[in-house]
């Protein structure tokens, strides 16, 4: 789930660096609010992926029926906390260039990780998975043949 985290910084970071503004107060408040929202998105993916392999699916199936089941909720959030977003990122008048810079980092990250995170998750979720399948069932036959001996 932290490793969706890498794209909706980098997405923030691209834009501050193509808007030629620092990484001040106001950009790390926008990335925490981000990293939030993102991290939310990401463990409802894998909550309902979870759940979906409790219930006996294959591990490719629950991922896609986790990802199916929670993207029209995520985009839906994501999408609205980015046109809220908006009027920060073009501001204009007294104390603007803090708000613009608040909001380019939300609005960037945000358009980065429901872009890209909604096929990643699924992908990191199949792959650690396997894994820790390989694992505990490597485990539970050296236990055996440790039980045998």
């Amino acid at each position: 789930m932290l490793l969706s985290m890498p794209i909706a910084i980098f997405g923030a970071f691209a834009k501050l660096y193509s808007r030629h503004f620092d990484l001040d107060i106001y950009a790390q408040i926008g990335l925490v609010m981000l990293i939030g929202l993102a991290t939310k998105n990401a463990i409802l993916i894998v909550e309902f992926a979870r759940d979906e392999m409790h219930k006996g699916r294959s591990i490719v199936d629950a991922a896609l029926e986790g990802a199916r089941l929670r993207l029209r909720p995520i985009l839906m959030t994501s999408f609205a906390f980015i046109l809220g977003c908006v009027p920060l990122a073009i501001a204009s008048g007294s104390g603007a260039s803090g708000r613009q810079i608040l909001g380019t980092v939300v609005v960037a990250g945000m358009c980065a990780a429901t872009a890209l995170a909604i096929f990643v998750i699924p992908l990191l979720f199949v792959l650690f998975e396997s894994i820790a399948l390989k694992f505990s069932a490597n485990r539970a036959d050296s236990h055996l043949t440790e039980g045998e001996a």
